[in-house]
């Protein structure tokens, strides 16, 4: 059994569930959803996991306050079969929040296999098993962080969770590039391919369609933008001739604003619940997003996109991506919104105006993720690898 603690809110977004939720899919096809428990503080973050179908309980309590979930905590770890699980140690405890302490991952040692989602890497836990997917993580400090613990170490981007769509994508669009060999064409993949049976008469890459012309951009900011950082970038980059797609997560609370403007403008197309969310990136030519796991769904699908960070748990990434040349960075929202906006506004225009740009940022992307991050993290919490 394994018992996801997770929250996902109006003021922290819905990143952290989502992740687990992507990992808890892979966790199914190996153990089916009847083994899988999501906890959660509120009643936001428990109907969000009982969308995607698997069980979950609503604590009621505060999530940045996780020291006061101990007594349920107990009370849970007495009741079947989580106790009979225990007791055969096949109890695993999944924790992804900021708000843990050393008291907290103590007490639910004690309970079973506790596995913390670690962002930062600067404090060494008391849990049996750490991951931290981001880029710019390093195994060698986790290594000396966790030198005199036995934990086991998931580190770097071959473990970020993305959902199986994303890894669907990866698989197409490799299909298609053996389909383009098939026919002849040997030349670099970003070069025009004229038979429309390969790819629709579109340029590729070596993972989407890239056209020659920017029709569709995508701009995401994150479900808990309580600032609208999602509006501001639309009124800059905005022009009659070009589509804007703006995903606007289930906690934003702007969506009635939005849904307004989209209503008067028929080139704005505001996108809610997105389950198909790879379908739509891969529609898109341009994205522009706020740091976090939607940085390495664009890279799976090849979307050449502009960055910033909006906190300080961003930042670690979409600096990283930026001096690798994966994206262009645009800065820290949070720090210097009318600086960073003017930066998203010039790369937007760079990304325009050349396809070249667009096709190495795309290809330098796709290079830092495979898609298959959740299925050996459900691997290694299951002990099969």
């Amino acid at each position: 059994m394994v018992i996801i603690r997770a929250d996902g809110n109006a003021r922290i977004g819905a990143g952290h569930l989502m992740r687990c939720i992507a990992i808890a899919e892979e966790l199914a096809l190996l153990e089916g959803r009847g083994g899988i428990r999501f906890l959660c503080a509120d009643e936001q973050s428990g109907v969000m996991a009982k969308e995607y179908g698997f069980q979950s309980y609503v604590l009621g309590t505060d999530y940045r306050d996780m020291e006061s979930e101990l007594p349920l905590w107990k009370e849970l770890a007495e009741k079947e079969p989580v106790r009979k699980e225990a007791e055969a140690g096949r109890l695993v405890l999944l924790v992804d929040s900021y708000y843990v302490t050393d008291k907290y991952l103590e007490a639910l040692g004690e309970i079973g296999y506790t596995v913390l989602m670690d962002d930062y890497g600067t404090h060494c836990y008391p849990v049996d098993c750490v991951i931290n997917y981001n880029a710019p993580a390093s195994l060698e400090a986790y290594q000396k962080l966790y030198r005199e613990q036995a934990a086991r170490l998931l580190i770097g981007s071959r473990y970020v969770p993305l959902r199986r769509q994303f890894r669907a994508v990866d698989e197409e669009n490799r299909a298609c590039q053996q389909i383009a060999a098939e026919k002849g064409i040997t030349e670099d993949l970003s070069a025009d391919i004229v038979d429309t049976s390969v790819a629709g008469g579109q340029r590729l890459t070596a993972t989407y369609g890239m056209r020659e012309n920017v029709k569709d951009v995508l701009i995401t900011t994150g479900g808990g933008d309580i600032e609208n950082i999602a509006g501001e970038i639309l009124r800059k980059l905005y022009v009659r001739d070009l589509e804007f797609h703006l995903v606007i997560g289930q906690f934003h609370p702007y969506f009635q604003e939005m849904s307004e403007l989209e209503k008067a403008h028929a080139n704005i197309h505001i996108h809610h619940n997105v389950r198909d969310m790879a379908g739509l990136m891969r529609k898109c030519d341009i994205a522009v997003t706020a740091g976090g796991s939607t940085i390495y769904e664009l890279a799976a699908v090849g979307v050449p996109f502009i960055c910033f960070s909006y906190a300080e748990n961003q930042e670690m990434l979409t600096e990283y991506v930026g001096r690798e040349h994966i994206a262009g960075f645009a800065g820290a929202w949070h720090k210097e919104p009318g600086e960073t906006l003017e930066r998203i506004g010039r790369l937007f225009g760079e990304f325009i105006a050349d396809i070249s740009v667009r096709i190495r940022y795309s290809e330098q992307a796709h290079g830092m993720v495979d898609g298959q991050g959740a299925k050996r993290i459900a691997r290694a919490l299951t002990f099969r690898e």
